[in-house]
């Protein structure tokens, strides 16, 4: 294992190897290689823009991720199951090669942003707290909540 993330070699050395395996993954890879027929060549460098924004504030990466997602997920539902394996193989992906604060901060924002994108797939908010809601006004309340 080496030291953690430092700069955009490391971020090419990370998002290449999760490539790699992503594409062999007998869920994700198809996804990957047979809808969204990815020309890996292409989008490496996207990826590390995105990646090098995330984790170190580059400003490189000015796309719609979002878009992206809801364009492929038009041509073939993602579910639940796509996500989580994603999510898993970044993850086993980042602590093979990496430790430390941005290691942790690329597992921490990989997982924020596969549960935002698939909240927005299924048209629900892309917030973790899409559940909290502003407490009512006793008015706002309904008549029997009151006692009346």
């Amino acid at each position: 294992m080496n030291g953690d993330l430092k700069d955009r070699s490391d971020v090419a050395k990370l998002v290449e190897e999760f490539y790699r395996r992503a594409f062999a993954d007998p869920l994700i890879g198809p996804i990957f290689t047979r809808i969204a027929k990815m020309d890996l060549a292409r989008h490496l460098p996207i990826m590390c823009d995105f990646w090098e924004t995330v984790l170190f504030r580059s400003g490189l990466y000015r796309r719609n991720a979002l878009q992206v997602h809801l364009d492929l997920n038009a041509r073939f539902p993602l579910h639940q199951e796509h996500f989580e394996r994603w999510l898993s193989l970044w993850i086993e992906n980042v602590d093979a090669h990496f430790a430390g604060e941005k290691a942790e901060l690329a597992k921490v924002q990989a997982m924020r942003i596969a549960g935002s994108i698939h909240r927005r797939l299924q048209g629900r908010s892309g917030s973790d707290f899409e559940t909290l809601r502003p407490r009512r006004t006793r008015e706002e309340e309904p008549a029997d909540a009151r006692g009346i």
